[in-house]
């Protein structure tokens, strides 16, 4: 028998986008060192493919997953297909855990590994749960949340605060060996760009109405320009124009070398992009996605810039002017660099991934390396609360305990 199989399994569907997959990859590196085998599960998406050839000692299964945006029948023969195929992996080897990342990988995992026993997790990292986990919170055992409000918009019996996972290539770095190893000049200051593993094509036109303005203020400035696979030429030409020292690519599979590199990065404001900047102590100014879901990259956003931690400029209002008028102001203000570093300490949770991993174990009834983490109590979300209450008086009028009364009513409503 190959040792591996000796090993308790975990699956984690973690596809879709990069800031599912990534922390996904930064528990699975966790669970490995508990003496785990890890079962990746994601889309056909070239940003999981990408990213997973990266990760040789991780076992991979791709899931035929897409997306809803709007084709419900292909999304519900795409869902099912996917159960199915998580299905026949799991009756060959049935996994002791499987954990959501969310998106639209995760829901058919997670009822394929339940139906053979195992128990179910999910990690939400953004403010505002997406539909996915809204909906995988009635069903799975615990929640873990990057952000504890998100907790607050989930039905769910237990649930940890644990902040959201990052790889461990992600931690201050040299800013000249980091420069060198792009290709960089290790002296000058460096702006980033990058609108998350897909790239943002209004972002990109931003920075790019801004870059002669912006070049000319600073002769000195050099950029990397991460734009995704659709605004790679558009964004050559424009630096080529203006003669401006600048590496230009779709992706960079080693993010930790690029925002170690920089002197200010500009960024959409995913939840997995702002647990690195966290990581790497690196000021930013963000730019929310306007068309995320239940603008949850704008909450995100919030609760950086609120603490002091990162600027905030909004996409659809923000002129060239204003935006080189931000950014060159930041690239001089050598104070007001450092005091979003030192803003960005409170949000980096350095042991969530070790955490999320030491939790999966104990409620599996595994080893864990350290004392078993304390179990979550039940909280109602806020807006549960008032329909809580009266299940309880209720119930109380039947001499039943209140909290038996509202988690057999829960019970009952999603069986």
């Amino acid at each position: 028998m190959h040792p591996a199989a000796q090993m308790p399994l975990v699956a984690i569907a973690c596809g879709g986008t990069g800031g599912h997959l990534f922390p996904g990859l930064a528990i699975a590196q966790e669970l490995q060192r508990r003496n785990c085998d890890v079962l990746l599960l994601v889309s056909p998406k070239e940003v999981d493919q990408q990213a997973v050839r990266a990760t040789p000692d991780l076992t991979v299964a791709t899931l035929p997953a897409v997306a809803l945006q709007g084709n419900l029948i292909a999304f519900a023969r795409a869902s099912l297909a996917s159960y199915q195929a998580a299905k026949k992996l799991f009756a060959t080897r049935p996994p002791r855990a499987v954990l959501a990342m969310g998106g639209f990988t995760s829901a058919p995992p997670v009822l394929a590994a339940r139906s053979c026993g195992a128990k179910s997790f999910l990690h939400e990292s953004n403010t505002i749960p997406g539909r996915a986990n809204r909906w995988l919170a009635h069903f799975v055992d615990e929640a873990f949340v990057g952000f504890a409000e998100a907790a607050q918009r989930l039905w769910i019996q237990r649930h940890a605060v644990t902040g959201t996972p990052v790889r461990e290539p992600f931690a201050p770095a040299d800013a000249a060996s980091c420069r060198l190893a792009l290709g960089l000049d290790p002296k000058r200051p460096t702006l980033v760009i990058t609108g998350g593993s897909q790239g943002a094509t209004g972002l990109n036109n931003l920075v790019l109405a801004a870059l002669p303005e912006l070049s000319s203020r600073h002769s000195d400035l050099q950029f990397l320009h991460l734009t995704g696979a659709g605004d790679v030429e558009k964004a050559r030409n424009a630096y080529g124009q203006i003669k401006a020292r600048a590496r230009v690519q779709p992706f960079l599979t080693e993010m930790e070398l690029a925002l170690g590199a920089a002197t200010l990065v500009i960024s959409r404001a995913g939840a997995s992009s702002l647990a690195e900047l966290a990581a790497m102590r690196v000021p930013s100014v963000l730019v929310p996605l306007p068309t995320s879901a239940d603008d949850h990259q704008l909450h995100n956003a919030r609760a950086f810039t609120d603490t002091g931690a990162a600027r905030r400029l909004n996409q659809r209002t923000t002129s060239p002017a204003q935006f080189t008028e931000l950014v060159s102001g930041l690239l001089v203000d050598d104070s007001a660099r450092a005091r979003m570093q030192a803003a960005l300490a409170r949000w980096h949770q350095p042991t969530a991934a070790a955490d999320i991993a030491e939790r999966i174990l104990a409620a599996c009834g595994l080893p864990v390396q350290h004392a078993a983490p304390a179990e979550a109590e039940w909280q109602p979300p806020a807006r549960f609360a008032k329909a809580v209450q009266q299940r309880n008086q209720a119930a109380s009028a039947n001499d039943a305990g209140p909290l038996q009364s509202a988690l057999g009513h829960h019970q009952s409503a999603i069986s």
